[in-house]
């Protein structure tokens, strides 16, 4: 099991990267988070949601992402609450405090699923969430040494050279475990190096002095980790990128931002800039695209956006030709109005939507959870395929729907339409997340906003590449074997 110092120092990625040099091993290898926070999910292959980290640690390790990878799932909602997903599938809701209460029952799911995991593998590797440093959850906790000592699995520590303090860190977290809890640690991993590594070799030889915990090994920065999909909402300014030419597009960051993935592909692109744009900062008027993402609460984010001045922006943007695209939560506040008879999101009622398309929507209990393929509804002649996945809850109607965006392939072999589009084709909207993945969609898209220059990326092929590359990279700087000699 890897924990953290922190979050944030980068356990995901070594995770994936662990996953993917154990399948090249020809080991059976399975991710798994016991309690992940996250409100960037993914649809598993058995018709859940699970943390988005997780799903790409199943790719690295070669297969398809359960429901058992991340048995606990809270996608939060408010500043002190949140949605609480067990095995893929909805709970209810809880306040913080009452959380702590439910972690006793939520321990007997997580150690279901992990003992699942291991019946099926050769390796299962773990990741923590948070710090076990946190000693005032330590009563209860699922998601760091609760959990390993529930499991009986090893643990090795990670800290953040590259945030400053990484001695203290380590040294502090083992100051302020138990005895028993620290004893369980067998070493220590420190990642996100920069500069000359043999500068730091008394570092280690103080960790491992004051600790006891043997060294696996420092992981320099990985340079390529910007090509992943990333989960952490934390790096979420950190997704801005510039080019000198080409398109612009303009993101606001709402304050429960959802399925940020769906950018990952559209910044691999050498002709596009992806603008990630802060609470109380105004949308550029140079941008090409407006791009609303989806949220873990639409009508309170709505609200937020209105309060930061973007439905002006935005409405400008519109009137100078603009392009506007919402995508799930961001399709639903593009609509004329949202109503919540049930008050799933808060109080009952309706709001008005920002009124770019002729659409409304009405939340109810029931969430979509659903892979799904089809094809881009153009009016050419092109058989553009995209493949992705819905993750909402809500039904979308209105004249504007006579304009998909896609045509979804049903099971009963037809097809039926997904999103909805304006009269003059600037402002479109759907439920799908991933389809900018699909390569062929997105270079039909980026041309409607006029890109050009750059040669394309190869987006699943990419991942794959910087995925072998994190493998790679690991082999070279830790001890690998002697990480996999841990596993019970």
């Amino acid at each position: 099991m890897l924990q953290g110092t922190g979050s944030d120092v980068g356990k995901s990625l070594l995770v994936a990267g662990l996953c993917r040099a154990a399948a090249r091993r020809g080991l059976k290898v399975r991710p798994f988070k016991p309690q992940n926070m996250s409100n960037n999910a993914a649809v598993t292959v058995d018709g859940g949601e699970i943390g988005r980290a997780q799903a790409l640690q199943a790719r690295a390790a070669g297969v398809e992402p359960t429901v058992h990878m991340n048995p606990v799932l809270l996608k939060p909602e408010t500043e002190t609450g949140a949605q609480v997903i067990v095995q893929g599938r909805m709970r209810g809701h809880a306040k913080a405090k009452a959380f702590q209460t439910m972690k006793a029952e939520l321990l007997a799911a997580v150690l279901d699923s992990f003992s699942r995991l291991r019946a099926e593998a050769d390796l299962v590797i773990v990741e923590g969430a948070g710090s076990p440093a946190e000693i005032n959850l330590r009563a209860g906790d699922i998601a760091n040494m609760g959990f390993a000592v529930a499991a009986d699995v090893p643990v090795v520590l990670v800290g953040d050279i590259d945030r400053g303090g990484v001695i203290a860190s380590l040294v502090g977290t083992k100051t302020v475990m138990t005895e028993a809890d620290g004893g369980r640690v067998a070493g220590f991993i420190v990642n996100k190096f920069r500069g000359d590594v043999s500068l730091f070799e008394n570092g280690l030889e103080e960790i491992v002095r004051r600790t006891g915990w043997a060294s696996f090994g420092v992981v320099p920065w990985f340079a390529e980790a910007n090509r992943l999909p990333a989960e952490d909402a934390v790096g979420l300014q950190r997704m801005t990128r510039q080019v000198p030419e080409g398109v612009r597009i303009a993101v606001p960051m709402l304050s429960r931002i959802a399925n940020f993935d769906d950018l990952d592909p559209l910044r691999l692109e050498a002709a596009v800039s992806v603008l990630m744009i802060p609470p109380g900062q105004p949308i550029p008027g140079d941008a090409d695209l407006v791009l609303l993402l989806g949220s873990k609460s639409t009508i309170g984010d709505l609200a937020f956006l209105r309060a930061q001045g973007w439905d002006i922006d935005i409405q400008a943007h519109r009137r100078r030709g603009g392009r506007v695209l919402g995508l799930c939560g961001g399709y639903q506040m593009l609509g004329r109005r949202i109503s919540d008879p049930d008050g799933i999101e808060g109080p009952a009622g309706t709001v008005e939507g920002l009124g770019l398309l002729d659409i409304e929507t009405v939340l109810s209990a029931g969430k979509t959870l659903s892979r799904v393929t089809g094809r881009a509804a153009t009016d050419n002649d092109d058989d553009v395929t995209v493949k992705g996945y819905e993750i909402h809850i809500g039904q979308t109607q209105g004249p504007d729907c006579a304009r998909p965006m896609l045509n979804i392939d049903a099971a009963d072999g037809g097809v039926r339409p997904d999103g909805a589009g304006s009269g003059d084709g600037l402002v479109a909207g759907c439920y799908v997340h991933g389809v900018f993945a699909a390569d062929g969609y997105r270079r039909q898209f980026l041309a409607a906003l006029g890109r050009t220059g750059a040669e394309p990326v190869g987006y699943e092929l990419e991942v794959e590449r910087v995925l072998d590359n994190l493998a790679n990279h690991l082999e070279t700087h830790l001890d690998i074997d002697a990480l996999f000699a841990l596993a019970r």
